[in-house]
This record gives structure tokens, sequence and C-alpha cells, in this order.
């Protein structure tokens, strides 16, 4: 019997671990089934511009997964039961899946952080979905009304920008809990505040949103702030199907994973992108982005496939160089860093910057397309290591 192995979401880091898993082992020793809630590849990266009216390349994953070997569940994960190996898919019917290995990469989605009125009346981005409804909703005003963007990490900073050059007939506004670009070196923080100000962008620095209500931000500080939208980018968080298990997972329902990827208390789960908790250099743990879902999709397929051959497990560090800012269509920031994502003095900004960043993201997908760079052989399963992984 072919040892099934089960992803649950195709975003970058679900895909890619599919997707390599599929390259490194021989396709009449497993099987991979691939569940995702929608039919296409979302490029996550790419949702403010989705947002204010840019379209993008429908990227189907029938087509992205034709002859890999990859069987693709359209659905929607309800529960994971780790205990029975099982999991629970909502699609045109309600399917149990066993498995033998579980990869969970459900990703995040949009916190309101507990501040009342968030979910009632913000929009956010970090769906396909909630792009669209945006979208829509921005349509419908007319020149002078105020959008305000809460949020200026690197999702609220791309969407104001973008949404000001797109829209310059709106007042667009972004809200930041500390000083704009607080994170980034001095020259970074001069780039981002020229941007702002030469998309004629109000930045309301030091600023604690308290509510949302239909048509204005509460602060803490100042007078509410008109809203004929308000865009909310102020933190993330994972689906609460992994808290809802026996998996070991942190205080905001993150997997806790070894080096490999790997749960450390159900050895046969798997777990990378967003919904995990994996540490990274200098012992910090790896933020929840593109940046660290592709190379921690690496060694999740590495170490099972490895495993189930009954080779040695590569492990190769994961590391950051740089924070890839998009600030429009015609502007960038590429912030250096440390390999633990600490900021160094260094920075390039400008029109090249907004190129380079754009060949960043193409890149993204294309390492979702090409999730093994070179041909390799791939490895038969031996009844060793299928007998260790279960034990």
């Amino acid at each position: 019997m072919k040892h099934h192995i089960v992803v649950l979401g195709a975003g970058y880091a679900g895909a890619i671990t599919a997707g390599r898993i599929a390259r490194r082992l021989r396709q009449g020793d497993v099987r991979i089934t691939l569940v995702n809630a929608e039919p296409d590849f979302v490029e996550r990266v790419r949702m403010h511009q989705l947002a204010t009216g840019q379209d993008l390349t429908p990227r189907p994953l029938a087509d992205l997964f034709k002859n890999t070997g990859v069987e693709l569940r359209i659905g929607r994960v309800t529960s994971v039961d780790v205990d029975a190996k099982t999991v629970t898919v909502d699609g045109t019917t309600e399917e149990r899946l066993p498995y033998d290995t579980l990869v969970y990469a459900l990703g995040s989605r949009w916190a309101d952080q507990g501040v009342p009125g968030v979910t009632e009346h913000a929009h956010q981005i970090a769906s396909r979905p909630g792009a669209l409804r945006l979208r829509d909703r921005l349509t419908e005003l007319t020149a002078g009304a105020p959008v305000v963007v809460v949020g200026a990490g690197l999702t609220g900073l791309e969407l104001a920008t973008e949404l000001a050059e797109t829209r310059p007939d709106l007042d667009v506004a972004l809200v930041a809990r500390g000083g704009l670009g607080d994170w980034l070196s001095p020259k970074g923080r001069a780039h981002v505040r020229k941007v702002a100000a030469d998309l004629n962008i109000t930045v309301h620095d030091h600023t604690t949103v308290t509510a949302v209500d239909d048509g204005a931000v509460r602060t803490a500080t100042t007078a509410p702030i008109p809203a004929a939208v308000t865009v909310w980018t102020a933190g993330f968080g994972v689906h609460p199907i992994a808290a809802a298990t026996s998996l070991e997972v942190t205080g905001t329902g993150r997997i806790v994973v070894d080096d490999t990827m790997r749960s450390v208390s159900h050895p046969d789960v798997y777990a990378v992108g967003d919904a995990a908790y994996a540490m990274g250099p200098g012992d910090k743990p790896l933020r929840m982005s593109c940046a660290s879902a592709t190379p921690a999709a690496w060694q999740a397929a590495d170490a099972i496939a490895a495993r189930l051959a009954d080779v040695k497990v590569p492990k190769a560090p994961i590391r950051y160089f740089h924070q890839c800012i998009s600030l429009g269509r015609k502007q960038g920031l590429i912030q250096m860093v440390k390999a633990d994502d600490t900021v160094t003095d260094r920075a390039w900004a400008g029109r090249g910057a907004a190129r380079y960043k754009e060949f960043i993201c193409k890149g993204a997908y294309w390492g979702v397309a090409k999730p093994v760079m070179y041909p390799v052989r791939r490895r038969k399963v031996t009844l060793r290591a299928v007998e260790a992984v279960a034990v």
C-alpha cells in the first residue's frame, strides 16, 4: 500500500512542499493529496495589487500540478484528528481523509487583536476574497473619500502606497502604532516617509486604535479619524484547527516544530509556513512571511523524503537576506538584514528597488512551479522507513 501524504493548504509553503516531495520520491510508492479551499494558487504577496484594481494572472492548481502525481482536493479543512490520523474536508461533500504523514500548511488570516468593531466594519487583504471585497468597495468611492489603513507594517505600507498611487483622488491615511517604518534603517525610514509625502498619504504616528466604527476609526490619542473605508492590516493569526488537536502549539495556536519542520509532539506531522513555530538564527522564531515559508517548505519536503527513503536527513539553516517592500509600482525599498532578520544600515531605494521587488514576487511563484531546480533521482520508499515513521 502506498504511503499517503496529505498536505493541507496550497499557499507558498504547502504547494512547494507537495511539489517537492513528488519530485523526490517514486510515484509508485507514495500518494500525495493536496487540499485547498480554492482551485487557484493565490499569490498572497500581491493582494494589495488585486485590492487596488490590478488584474493578476490566473494560476490554476490543476495546471500547476499536472503530471506531477499530486492529487488535488478542493475543499475547506474543518477538523484534524492527529490521534486517528484523519482530516475532515468539506467540499462538494464532506470527506474524511486518512493519512500516514500530514503536512499542515493552512497559513494565517487576519486577526482583530481584540479591537471592537474591526470584524464588523473593517476590510482585510489577508485572503483573495477579502481583497476582492475591498476592490469592489473602493470602486464605489468618489473623489475625496477618506480611506484609513490601520497597521504600518509591510502589508499596510504596501497597501497604502499602492492605493494612493492608483487612486490619487482618495484621501488615504495610514495609522502606525509606533513611528512610520521605525524598524527600518535611517535611510529606509527616510525613503518611506518621502514616498508617503509624495503620494499625499496622511500618517498618524504613535497612534493606538481603540475601536473601528462605521465611518470612523477611534484612537486613544486623537479625535476620530473619518473613514469611508477602513482596512485592517494590524497583525495576523492562525486558524484555530491546530489548537483544537493534541499537537503541541504555542499560545497563539502555531504548531511547535523542530529544525526539520517536524512536530515536536507528533512525528508523523509537519508544519510549514505561518502556522509553524520554528526557531531561526539567533534563537528567534521565524517570522510569518514568504521569505520563511519557502526555505521551510524545502526543509520539510526533503526531510519527509529522506526519512521515507531511509537516508540521511539534509538540514539547511534558514536565514534572511533582506526585506523587500513595494511602495506603489514606481517606488520600492530593499532593506538589508542580518541572518536573524535584524536590519543593517544598508538599504536600496527607488525605481530599481521596485523592479527588484517585482522580480522577487515573480521568483516566489517560479519557486512554486519549480520546487526542485534541477533533475533529481526519485528515491524508493523503504518498508523499514515507513514502519519507523508510523511509530
